[in-house]
């Protein structure tokens, strides 16, 4: 399976995981309530914490680690470096979650709710499962086995759903809702490990001695694992920090809750739709820019760069003029909440530096610059907290939105300076001139068609008719300013078919 088709594979496993996923958000936001949403959003982050440090760094170096044995047709090195990768997870799983539960009484008293604490020791019983469950995907990463890695994916939000949609929606239980989303978590990770194990081992998956591979992983997953873990620090810091302020401005703290909850579980969420799509191209591409440059192709490399950033920008490019024509009847449209709409449509442009980020650094980490990503995360975050901190009196739930567009441009333009320093030149710059272009025409068509229709339509039939206009706008500019060749795409299209029609017909 070429590049191409398998980068068609995963985004396709990704974009239904996406939407499956944001379904079960809409059901969470619903059943839940802001307030709710925002419990389960502070527990969730804490104990990202702790999965962070036991795992995160590890399944990108294991996956570089394997794609470096491969160049050099050392099976035995692959094997012993996935056995070292899962040894390291578990070192740091058990422990943690063993003197967790120990300290439980003094370790709950960091949340200010206490059902924060009894949703966090739900979470911490899938922490090593998990935790093993990413160090297999990393091997199935790093061996190119994308449909196995999509399929359990996939497999796992499926089973959260389900068990989720059956306590919160068909039986009566004796969980609170917010328990019972919690336990659909943990039975999701539990089921994540079983395929993924079962798999590995269907598939000739074998442990060797890891000796010679520990110290390797460590040294390099460590700048990956700070930085992720970083991440997750600020994330639960904010969950704190945040409605302090908001609460220190005068506002009640059951307020504070909920408007952390609309930031974080509903509009996040949809902020975060380019990002499935993105990773699917970072998963297939990370291998392949390995293996470039550990053989030293150059061009090759920048080739690749250029292809994965012209994509990223697209998607993200595509998505921002519906977000900012149309945000606010979406946000009304599926969480029955204003405020989150207005809140969607104030931050579209964050798209594009968010999907820049993420693009450009795991493009960084396959090549071996884990610590240059460690030191422009912190020097995003630092801005973001600085932003939550002093802005809340002044912009209330927009500080944080704030905080988040001066994180994201400041990682993703120190990103691209290195990035053009490792490959030489980057050739993205008249693309994203046009890709603004066709973002504009786009918007205006969508705020055109919203504002006439508005008046004497029902929100919804205006936001569709909006929704079309924007759409057709971007499909004619991305034709007219070869951002895309979509009659080659369509021409491919039609012919698969109609092959697939004479298969058929012949048989």
């Amino acid at each position: 399976m070429n590049l191409y088709k398998t980068a068609a594979v995963v985004t396709l496993f990704a974009a239904f995981e996406h939407c499956l996923g944001f379904l079960y958000r809409i059901i969470l936001s619903r059943t839940l309530g802001p307030e709710g949403l925002g419990v389960y959003q502070v527990a969730l982050s804490v104990f990202a914490v702790f999965l962070t440090v036991c795992s995160s760094g590890l399944p990108i170096t294991l996956s570089r680690t394997i794609a470096k044995h491969r160049a050099h047709g050392d099976a035995r090195g692959e094997q012993a470096a996935t056995t070292a990768a899962m040894l390291i997870s578990l070192c740091f799983s058990l422990p943690i979650t063993l003197l967790l539960f120990v300290l439980r009484k003094p370790f709950s008293s960091i949340f200010s709710d206490p059902r924060c604490a009894d949703l966090f020791y739900i979470f911490l019983f899938g922490l090593s499962f998990t935790s093993v469950y990413a160090i297999i995907r990393g091997c199935f990463w790093g061996n190119k086995r994308f449909f196995a890695y999509s399929l359990i994916e996939l497999i796992e939000e499926i089973v959260m759903i389900a068990v989720g949609v059956c306590l919160l929606v068909f039986f009566s239980c004796d969980l609170a809702d917010v328990n019972a989303a919690a336990v659909a978590v943990l039975v999701s990770y539990l089921a994540s490990f079983s395929a993924a194990a079962f798999y590995f081992f269907l598939k000739g998956g074998r442990l060797r001695s890891p000796k010679r591979e520990i110290g390797p992983l460590l040294r390099s997953s460590l700048p990956v694992t700070a930085m992720r873990t970083s991440s997750s620090l600020v994330n639960s810091a904010i969950s704190v920090i945040f409605p302090m302020r908001l609460m220190q401005a005068g506002v009640s703290s059951s307020r504070a809750m909920s408007e952390y909850g609309v930031v974080g579980g509903m509009v996040m969420p949809v902020l975060m739709i380019p990002c499935s799509l993105i990773s699917s191209i970072a998963l297939v591409l990370v291998p392949e820019l390995s293996e470039c440059y550990y053989r030293g192709d150059r061009e090759q490399l920048s080739e690749l760069v250029k292809k994965a950033l012209n994509a990223t920008l697209l998607i993200a490019g595509c998505l921002v003029p519906f977000f900012a024509a149309c945000g606010e009847g979406v946000g009304v449209f599926l969480y029955s909440n204003a405020e989150s709409g207005k809140l969607i449509a104030a931050s579209a442009l964050i798209l594009l530096p968010m999907s820049v980020t993420m693009i450009s650094t795991s493009i960084l980490n396959s090549l071996g610059c884990e610590r240059y990503t460690l030191a422009f995360f912190l020097l995003g975050a630092a801005s973001m907290l600085l932003c939550v901190w002093f802005l809340p009196p002044y912009l209330g739930s927009g500080a944080l939105l704030v905080g988040m567009a001066c994180d994201y441009c400041v990682t993703a333009v120190c990103s691209l300076v290195l990035l053009k320093k490792r490959t030489g030149r980057l050739r993205s710059g008249s693309y994203f001139a046009r890709l603004a272009v066709m973002m504009l025409i786009a918007f205006f068509a969508g705020a055109v068609v919203r504002d006439a229709l508005m008046p004497f339509l029902d929100y919804r039939a205006a936001l569709a008719a909006a929704f079309l206009a924007a759409g057709a706008a971007e499909l004619a500019a991305i034709q007219l300013l070869r951002l895309s060749d979509l009659r080659v795409l369509f021409r491919r299209l039609f012919r698969r078919r109609r092959s697939a029609c004479a298969a058929s017909a012949r048989g």
